[in-house]
Order: C-alpha cells, then sequence, then structure tokens
C-alpha cells in the first residue's frame, strides 16, 4: 500500500514538473514573443525580457527578432533611362516594430526577406528606369568632376573625358527607392531603416562596348600626342639639316677665302721669284721641277719625252757646244 502511494506522489511531481516546464518560458533581450493558441495569436505581444508564463500545451511560443537585421539583394540587370543595361546591387537595414501584424502577414524571416526582395527590387527598377546612368553613378549634383589635365583646349570645347551636368545624384535615387519602399513595406510591421547601393556595374551585354569607348578616347588622346611629337622631331631635324648646311656653307666660305689668299700668295712668290736674277729663277725652276719629278716618277716608271720638254732638259746634261747628252738618270730613254 505504501509502495503503491509513493508511486503515486512519483508520478504526480512528475507530471507537475512537466506542466510547470511547459508553462514557463524565457524572452531575451533580442527577442519579442508572439504566443498563439490553437495556430492564432491571443494577447498582446511580449516584448519585455524575463520569465513569462503561459497556458501549456494549448499555447506556443513565437520568438521574433527585435535586432536590426539585414538584407543583401542579389545583383539584378535593370535599364537605365538612357537605355544603357546595368548591374545593380544593393543591400538595406531593418527591423521589425510591429510583431502581430509581422506574424500576421509573414510569420517568419525567410518571409519577409522574399518579400524584401520583391519590393526593394521593384523600386530600384523603377528609380533606375527614370535616371540616366550619370544621375547614379555621381554621389551628388554638387560634387565637381577632375578635368584630364592632358586635354587640349579644342578637346575641352567638345566635352571630351567631361562628364555631364546631373539634378540629383546616387544620394537622392537612394532616397527616392527609400522613401517608395519604406511605406510599402511597413503595412507588414517593418520598419525600413536605410538603403544603398554597393555595386553598380555595367552588363555583361554593353560592357565591352564601354571599354572600347574608353579605349577610343584614350587612343585619341595618345596620337595626338603622337602626332605632335612626330611634327616636333621634324622641326628638329629641319632644324638640324638647317645647321648642318649653314655649318658647312660657312666652312666651305672659309676653305675657298683661305685658298684665295694663299693662292694670292703663291702668285705674289712666284711673281717675286720670276723678278729676280736668271739664277734664281733657274734655282727655283730646278727645284719645282725636283718636286715634281718626285711625285711622278717611282721605281717603274717610264716616261716619254720630246726633248723640248722642260721635264726633259734636266733629265739630261749639256755639253760645252750645247749638245744634249743623256744623263745616267735617264737610262737613255
Amino acid at each position: 500500500m505504501n509502495r503503491t502511494k509513493e508511486v503515486a506522489t512519483l508520478a504526480v511531481l512528475v507530471i507537475g514538473t512537466y506542466i510547470l516546464m511547459s508553462s514557463i518560458y524565457t524572452v531575451s533581450e533580442v527577442e519579442q514573443m508572439i504566443i498563439t493558441q490553437f495556430g492564432k495569436p491571443v494577447g498582446a505581444p511580449v516584448t519585455t525580457a524575463g520569465l513569462k508564463i503561459k497556458v501549456p500545451f494549448i499555447q506556443e511560443v513565437n520568438p521574433i527578432d527585435k535586432r536590426v537585421l539585414e538584407w543583401d539583394g542579389s545583383p539584378s540587370d535593370m535599364p537605365t533611362k538612357d537605355k544603357l543595361y546595368i548591374s545593380v546591387d544593393l543591400f538595406a537595414r531593418w527591423r521589425i516594430t510591429d510583431p502581430l501584424q509581422y506574424f500576421l502577414r509573414l510569420r517568419d524571416e525567410r518571409s519577409a526577406q522574399s518579400r524584401l526582395d520583391d519590393i526593394l527590387g521593384s523600386e530600384t527598377r523603377n528609380a533606375v528606369a527614370k535616371h540616366e546612368l550619370i544621375e547614379i553613378i555621381r554621389t551628388t549634383k554638387d560634387r565637381v568632376p577632375l578635368r584630364d589635365t592632358l586635354l587640349t583646349d579644342a578637346e575641352r570645347e567638345l566635352d571630351m573625358g567631361s562628364l555631364v551636368p546631373i539634378q540629383k545624384g546616387r544620394k537622392l535615387v537612394e532616397q527616392e527607392i527609400f522613401a517608395a519602399a519604406a511605406e510599402k513595406v511597413q503595412v507588414f510591421g517593418i520598419e525600413l531603416l536605410d538603403i544603398r547601393f554597393k555595386r553598380i556595374n555595367y552588363n555583361e551585354s554593353v560592357r565591352p562596348k564601354i571599354y572600347d569607348r574608353m579605349i577610343s578616347e584614350r587612343r585619341q588622346i595618345a596620337e595626338r600626342f603622337l602626332s605632335e611629337g612626330n611634327g616636333e622631331a621634324a622641326r628638329i631635324r629641319g632644324n638640324r639639316v638647317r645647321d648642318l648646311n649653314k655649318i658647312q656653307s660657312e666652312a666651305y666660305r672659309e676653305v675657298e677665302e683661305i685658298r684665295g689668299v694663299a693662292d694670292a700668295k703663291a702668285t705674289e712668290i712666284y711673281a717675286s721669284a720670276y723678278n729676280q736674277s736668271p739664277e734664281s729663277v733657274a734655282f727655283y725652276e730646278f727645284t719645282r721641277t725636283m718636286q715634281s719629278y718626285k711625285s711622278i716618277i717611282s721605281e717603274n716608271t717610264t716616261l716619254v719625252l720630246s726633248t723640248d720638254s722642260d721635264l726633259f732638259k734636266f733629265l739630261t746634261g749639256m755639253n760645252p757646244d750645247g749638245d744634249i747628252v743623256p744623263s745616267r738618270r735617264s737610262g737613255g730613254k
């Protein structure tokens, strides 16, 4: 009998403990709870941290995050107003401000992320389609873009390498997306805190064309530098040829002047030599002829001269009677 009472008491304690544990739950500082009974919410959301009590077995606790949550969308291709397809990657921050409405409309975070994909993606497409690419790329309309210092004044007048003026800028475009999306997500008990463009890039189909355009502009500037360099090189070569011709002309003039002075001096010497005594003239004629022999006669030279030649008379001797006698050097030739 006592054994049966002990077993019954133990069973009651176990059942009571189980019921007590089923009726107690804990709410952390980063959570808020929705209590459901047979799948339907009952009472107000529990937003304070601590130990709480619910009806065991028939009521369930559904935790909902109170922290700031992250939404990171996938890159999506969309056209701009100027018909350029770009890939836009967006991110946002949000939190649950009305847990009951959130639970009734979405139930869990996965559904919320899916709904944010639809809303933010749609509003981003609408905003991008209403603005040109430069409005989305540039930060604000007050920002002054840098100009290429290599451009000439004529190229600057053609707006080569310059950016067109903008009316809004990326910051205001983000605010437009935020304002439109925040109103739509509010019905789900969600507060949209912020959105930002994480990355904007050209679509794969148009990226080669954009790169070709950039290369073309750079190549045009490079060709201008090349043509200017060739022109400068031609000018330098022309100056070199001109200076060389000038130097050669001046050198030729100086040579001719020196040669003229030398000829004049030689003529003067010749004249003074001829005006002296016959012996001096003969000696001068003899020395000049000897110098010419050295230039025209070598070891195997054969000369054919007439007897009245000026060269011949020094190759022969004259006897006292005035007859010509061959010298030993002439060899009788």
